[in-house]
């Protein structure tokens, strides 16, 4: 079969990513507005307990909006998850536009969050099911690095406006990207699963753009089968759970997703000025924060290209033993303020070692496991449990995210940075380990390679169960089609 013309994938990509570019410019909107809210520039009083609860609070809401979009991805479609994210979004700017207040900054950073979490569940789905499968992961990581660019956008502009004119300044992205994504089409595997041949067949003309209409009707009726296969399974949590052909991809999911977590990428974007202001380096924080997000912008460009020419599995492998021997080289400057007790004075000519291990963890993750662990549910989940499956593992990842970031403070005071940095360290480490003995390779496979990869005799075993009901003997041995081969 031709590839087509891949054109359509491109711009579509495009359309996509423009939510995603929405969604890092709020996730990073802590990084220059905790510093100003620090400084006292605005007529807010806040506390570290209020910064604390201002950073972490759009974690509770991810987990609210990857929920959410359990149910309206499946129900409506990804497209329509990714144009309702836009409301949440509004609603929260509006919120922080018009009041000014410290606990409603927090509803605004929730209200945010649901948006975020269903763009970041429906948008990777999107991209996974209307991609073909020898550039599927560039697109698919392509949505990260367009989150990195809307982090450099927020963190670029930030230091030299106001607190109020940035966030005027939010009003226009959610506009920006429904206009785009409302021409966009559903995927043919969406369609097909509610029964939409019609427009499944539209959308694949729109996205392949074959010379030979045979081409076609071949691929579609390729995605057909499987979605057939995977439809009349459970698509619920308890199967997610319980069903043996899919404890593989959720171990490895999670354990992923988990090890990123814990890293502190999180934690080192929201604190990331404060975090320079205790290290004592002789550097402006605009100037810091412009590197730290452009680097992370380009890194994630580069990491677009090496998806599908290294592989996954090495660059998972080799970004997290990278990012443990960068966060290390940061904790072993704290070890020297903190424990050591050099005096500032001799550390303060050393003080941008701090910011390069930082820069570097930032460059060598967003390289590997940063991008990467978005793409693996993607990939990994057959089409009944997909939705489910990243809902669960965002939820996940938000309380996980929500408890790194709440409890940094209290870490800090607790064990310093030398302690906070040497754990984000540790578990680096222990995501290479993890990486090494149980991620398989998934470069240059199709969905359905990836599950007969990952489930072996499981997926063998449910593919004849099921075709075990798709045909009837009727009494006098005639055969007769079932539901599942009528459609």
């Amino acid at each position: 079969m031709s590839q087509g013309n891949r054109k359509a994938q491109y711009l579509v990509t495009s359309a996509v990513c423009l939510a995603t570019v929405t969604s890092g410019v709020l996730m990073s909107w802590a990084t220059s507005a905790l510093v100003k809210l620090g400084n006292n520039e605005t007529s807010m009083h806040v506390t570290n307990e209020h910064i604390s609860w201002i950073a972490a609070s759009s974690s509770p809401g991810f987990m609210a909006g990857s929920l959410a979009s359990r149910f309206v991805s499946d129900r409506f479609g990804r497209r329509a998850t990714i144009l309702g994210s836009a409301l949440p979004i509004v609603l929260g700017t509006m919120v922080l536009v018009i009041f000014s207040n410290v606990w409603l900054l927090c509803v605004t950073r929730f209200v945010w969050g649901i948006g975020i979490g269903m763009v970041s569940t429906a948008a990777t789905i999107y991209l996974a099911e209307i991609s073909d499968k020898d550039i599927r992961g560039s697109l698919t990581v392509s949505l990260r690095f367009m989150f990195n660019f809307g982090n450099f956008i927020i963190i670029a502009v930030g230091p030299f406006v106001t607190f109020y004119t940035l966030n005027y300044m939010l009003l226009a992205l959610p506009t920006m990207y429904f206009v785009a994504c409302w021409f966009i089409p559903e995927t043919p595997y969406h369609s097909l699963r509610v029964g939409k041949v019609d427009r499944a067949r539209k959308a694949l003309m729109q996205l392949r753009k074959y010379s030979d209409e045979k081409e076609i009707e071949e691929e579609l009726t390729l995605i057909r089968q499987d979605v057939h296969k995977e439809t009349v399974r459970s698509g619920s949590l308890k199967e997610l759970l319980t069903g043996k052909q899919y404890r593989r991809a959720l171990v490895i999911c999670a354990g992923t997703k988990i090890t990123q977590i814990l890293t502190g990428s999180i934690v080192i974007q929201s604190y990331i000025g404060l975090i320079m202001k205790d290290s004592k380096m002789q550097m402006d924080l605009p100037t810091a924060f412009i590197i730290f997000g452009a680097v992370r912008f380009v890194s994630g460009v580069m990491a677009s290209q090496l998806a599908d020419r290294v592989g996954r599995r090495p660059l998972f492998i080799y970004s997290y033993i990278g990012t443990a021997l960068s966060l290390g080289l940061t904790g072993a400057y704290f070890f020297c303020l903190e424990v050591l007790l050099v005096s500032e004075e001799k550390l303060a000519p050393y003080g941008i070692i701090a910011f390069v291990g930082i820069i570097l963890s930032v460059i060598i993750s967003t390289l590997g496991f940063n991008s990467l662990v978005f793409l693996l549910p993607a990939e990994l989940f057959p089409l009944n449990v997909k939705s489910v499956a990243m809902t669960t593992l965002n939820i996940l990842g938000g309380f996980s995210n929500f408890a790194t970031v709440k409890v940094y403070q209290q870490s800090k005071d607790w064990v310093g940075l030398f302690g906070v940095f040497t754990f984000f360290a540790s578990v680096s480490l222990a995501g290479g380990a993890f990486s090494y003995f149980f991620l398989p390779e998934t470069k240059g496979k199709s969905l359905r390679e990836i599950l007969v990869l990952l489930q072996d005799t499981a997926y063998d075993e449910a593919a004849e169960s099921l075709n075990k009901v798709t045909e009837a003997v009727d009494i006098n041995g005639a055969v007769k089609a079932t539901e599942l081969k009528q459609v």
